[in-house]
């Protein structure tokens, strides 16, 4: 049945938890930005909606959808805030960095969904263009953009700053970085303005306004409603093709994958890891990207027997910090001992020995072939190696008797055998122990190798 604890805290819910985390944050003061620009952001976007469904605009509503995105940006930068208040935990021992990549992530396909529904109503007001009023098109074009400008020149957003900087252009950065340079061919001195890689999210708000713009003057001149439609279009389409990189690279950040500019940097340094004393080898590298900015890596580093272990782990840890920030090194030491040998097969046949044992040769290799007289093959091929009055490798299996002293080490009989008593046993030369109680595996050896009776014999 279990313990009962009468005076048992009781469990709080899941929006009792995210409430005492929210108190957490909005304590210090530097949230108190995010959640003032917040609320403000709420009170335009409902003014937004309420004036596209006023004027009937798609266009003014695509636009909107951008301060829709100023939202979760904001969010993402209390949850940066957060990240950086909490602290590493058993469970999450890397952190809560990677909540900070979930949230851009999440907020740029929210936002690319956003101009795939566009595309889809646009296509839809093709068939059948509704009648635009432009009575309230001009403000609430104006007003979506001070307050976009103004939010993001405002609050440094670390998170969505970093990605911006380090995922790929989009299209529209690159065709404004060539009328940039066009541009700057003619004035030289607007350089240190557009040549630099733009903000994609001004860039994005600036052309948007612009093309909003062309579409009251059209609409105020020529009543031209399609084009409502037509900016509406490249509206979503600037959205997706700005915030389509951003999701990758969030996306691979979340696959834990390397990041490719880093890849060179560390096969450096793993070549200057390997090239350390007592280093024998580096084996079982993985580095990813924790989170924006962090990377995080784990290494087996194998050793000389004799190595200084904290010696090798210091050096490895100081040439890698400099690139990875949480690091894992395994150091073991290249050692074979005798236990990896009692532990296997081969303990067991050497405890296992009987009172003969075999020792297995390599079988014989052309015997029918053998001349009788010089006991060489008959065909062309190399002679076998050089024995002096020894067997070689062209004999059968050797049986010894196992009545001597057993390998020290092993729970038996310990001790030696003088090396004159091994002569008089006759060990010292081989083919005379048929009498001393070695024998061998076969009786014709001196027939095959010579004629020479007197092999092993003792010398007057």
């Amino acid at each position: 049945m279990g313990t009962i604890h009468f005076f048992r805290k009781p469990q709080r819910s899941f929006f009792g938890k995210l409430l005492q985390e929210f108190t957490l944050v909005a304590a210090d003061r530097r949230s108190w930005k995010i959640l003032l620009f917040g609320a403000i952001n709420l009170i335009c976007t409902g003014f937004l909606l309420m004036w596209c469904s006023s004027t009937n605009s798609i266009a003014l509503t695509a636009y909107s959808y951008l301060t829709i995105f100023d939202l979760f940006s904001l969010i993402t930068c209390f949850i940066s805030y957060w990240v950086m208040m909490r602290k590493p935990s058993p469970v999450y021992s890397f952190g809560f960095e990677r909540l900070e990549v979930l949230a851009v992530f999440a907020s740029t396909v929210l936002a690319q969904l956003g101009a795939l529904f566009i595309l889809k109503e646009s296509a839809e007001r093709f068939l059948e263009q509704p009648e635009i009023h432009t009575g309230r098109l001009l403000v609430g074009t104006f007003v979506a953009l001070s307050f976009n400008l103004f939010t993001m020149l405002t609050i440094r957003n670390k998170p969505f700053a970093y990605v911006s900087e380090a995922a790929s252009t989009s299209w529209l950065q690159e065709h404004v970085a060539d009328l940039s340079r066009s541009l700057c061919g003619i004035i030289p001195g607007l350089s240190s303005i557009f040549l630099p890689r733009m903000n994609p999210f001004v860039l994005i708000d600036l052309a948007g306004a612009f093309a909003l713009c062309i579409t009251y003057m059209l609409i105020e001149i020529n009543n031209y409603f399609a084009v409502d439609t037509a900016s509406a279009i490249a509206i979503a389409l600037m959205t997706f093709g700005t915030m389509y990189p951003m999701s990758v690279y969030s996306g691979k950040v979340l696959l834990q994958t390397t990041p490719p500019h880093v890849i060179g940097q560390l096969d450096k340094l793993i070549r200057e890891v390997s090239t350390l004393d007592g280093v024998l080898e580096v084996r079982n590298e993985h580095f990813w990207t924790l989170g924006f900015g962090s990377l995080a890596g784990s290494v087996h580093v194998r050793i000389r027997r004799d190595a200084n272990e904290q010696m090798v782990l210091a050096h490895v840890t100081n040439r890698l910090y400099t690139l990875v920030s949480t690091l894992t090194v395994q150091i073991f030491k290249d050692d074979w001992t005798r236990s990896a040998l009692l532990s296997g097969p081969v303990a067991a046949s050497v405890l296992n020995f009987s009172d003969q044992h075999i020792i297995p040769m390599p079988p014989l290799k052309g015997t029918d072939d053998l001349n009788p007289i010089t006991s060489t093959p008959a065909k062309s091929s190399p002679p076998p190696e050089f024995s002096f009055n020894t067997p070689g490798k062209n004999v059968g299996p050797v049986i010894l008797p196992n009545t001597h002293t057993r390998p020290y080490g092993l729970g038996l009989n310990h001790g030696y055998t003088p090396y004159g008593s091994m002569l008089n046993q006759g060990l010292g030369a081989l083919g005379i122990g048929a009498t001393q109680g070695f024998r061998t595996g076969f009786t014709n050896v001196p027939n095959r190798y010579g004629t020479n009776n007197r092999i092993g014999q003792p010398r007057p």
